[in-house]
């Protein structure tokens, strides 16, 4: 294959800061390319487009379409809510589709977006997640009871011990209430909660200051990509642990680095996330990238 002269678009998207590449997989060839390299290879801010990683836009044959998430250390993550939030920008912007309300297929399970225009232009996605799953075996956590909830339970990290609910929203979060969040917190514990050995395969962290009965202030430590400016996913977690220990109603605005998320749930029933989305640019990828992801 020639592959200098093959010429790989790409959508360059964030929501609330949280910016992937996308590329539509049904326009371009990549079965060339090892997926987790080329995600690491793009996702590098300082040599390649940058971003928390890569979104592909694929064909499905359950939904509307199927998206695949690859963080920026290449690992292949299950869902994404801002990340989802950008898919459905794309997909209708770009006339893959002209409904306001479909499928996507995730690792994750089926997701249904739905778009709010402003002329042809969309300004908002509300994103159904989904119900959370909370018992331990589910999030994945180990530990008994493995049917039960992790609410309010200790978590020994080093020296010191954390009060910790585990959520899981098709992906693993490990959610901590703190009077102040401290970058200490982030960057000195985030990775080491990551990859506690409770947690078979890794986890995002949340920590979270309780602001007021509907409103909660966080930062994130994603699994893969570190600090994010916003995590979909981390938020609508974050909004179900503070209802399951009585902090917050079941209508909460999450303030995060990048901007602000509205998430809404009642007990037994989904998960909604409602935010802005942006696309910022396109292009196409340089040949000598693209080598260095060949499979």
């Amino acid at each position: 294959m020639l592959i200098g002269v093959v010429k790989l678009q790409f959508t360059k998207m964030h929501g609330l800061g949280n910016d992937y590449i996308y590329i539509d997989a049904m326009a371009n060839d990549l079965s060339a390319y090892d997926l987790e390299t080329l995600a690491a290879v793009l996702s590098d801010r300082h040599f390649a487009i940058g971003g928390d990683g890569l979104i592909l836009v694929d064909a499905s044959d359950m939904a509307d379409f199927k998206m695949r998430i690859f963080n920026s250390d290449g690992s292949e993550a299950e869902m994404c809510g801002n990340g989802m939030r950008a898919f459905a920008k794309y997909v209708y912007e770009h006339r893959l589709t002209d409904k306001l309300d479909f499928e996507v297929e995730t690792k994750a399970g089926i997701i249904r977006p739905s778009l709010q225009l402003e002329g042809d232009e969309v300004v908002r996605v509300c994103v159904d997640m989904g119900p959370p799953r909370l018992n331990r075996a589910d999030i994945p956590m180990e530990g008994e009871p493995a049917d039960a909830p992790v609410i309010a339970e200790e978590l020994q990290v080093a020296d010191y011990a954390f009060t910790v609910t585990c959520v899981s929203m098709g992906n693993p979060h490990c959610v901590i209430f703190v009077e102040e969040i401290l970058d200490d917190m982030i960057y000195i514990f985030g990775a080491q909660i990551e990859h506690h050995e409770l947690f078979p395969q890794r986890t995002n962290v949340e920590f979270i200051e309780i602001l007021a009965k509907d409103e909660l202030r966080m930062r994130v430590w994603e699994r893969g990509a570190g600090e994010t400016l916003a995590c979909g996913t981390g938020a609508s977690a974050a909004a179900v642990a503070a209802i399951l220990n009585d902090y917050c109603g079941d209508a909460v605005t999450v303030h995060l680095l990048g901007g602000d998320l509205q998430i809404r749930w009642r007990e037994g029933e989904s998960v909604f996330l409602t935010g802005s989305t942006h696309e910022t640019y396109t292009g196409t990828v340089h040949p000598s990238l693209l080598r260095e992801a060949e499979a």
